[in-house]
């Protein structure tokens, strides 16, 4: 059973399809960290052209949903609710699985250093326990 169902992450974050990347949040702790949910589904709009005869999830879209994870976790506490947080900086980005239609694809993003409106997060999306991709993610928060 989920924590927070789509209608509920899109009342913390701003994102909406086709851009909402996360299904479910399966656990938060407000503020430090968020395991997210998102099944790969051969309908997703991207499959089109990335890659036609081999379907393959760009690795930039894995990205950004450990980013929203990170959103969700950041954007719960009260001091945070209705603001936005955006993309600062990646760095560190491994990827080391591809992600295919029929995936379940875990997203979690741990805050490791938060300063103002500034904050870096530790981001690790899996698949049946393997790997796909590490990043660390910074990320400013809108006033």
């Amino acid at each position: 059973m989920s924590l927070l169902s789509a209608k509920e992450i899109m009342e913390i974050i701003p994102h909406r399809y086709p851009f909402m990347l996360l299904d479910t949040v399966e656990e938060l702790t407000p503020g430090v960290r968020a395991l997210a949910r998102k099944c790969v589904s051969c309908n997703e709009p991207f499959f089109q052209g990335h890659f036609p005869t081999e379907p393959v999830m760009p690795g930039v879209l894995i990205v950004e949903a450990l980013a929203q994870a990170g959103a969700v976790a950041i954007l719960s506490t009260e001091e945070d609710r209705g603001k936005t947080a955006y993309f600062a900086a990646i760095s560190s980005a491994r990827f080391k699985r591809k992600v295919i239609p029929g995936d379940v694809l875990m997203l979690e993003t741990e805050i490791i250093k938060r300063k103002g409106s500034i904050g870096v997060g530790r981001a690790t999306a899996t698949v049946d326990g393997q790997v796909a991709v590490q990043a660390e993610l910074t990320f400013a928060i809108s006033k």
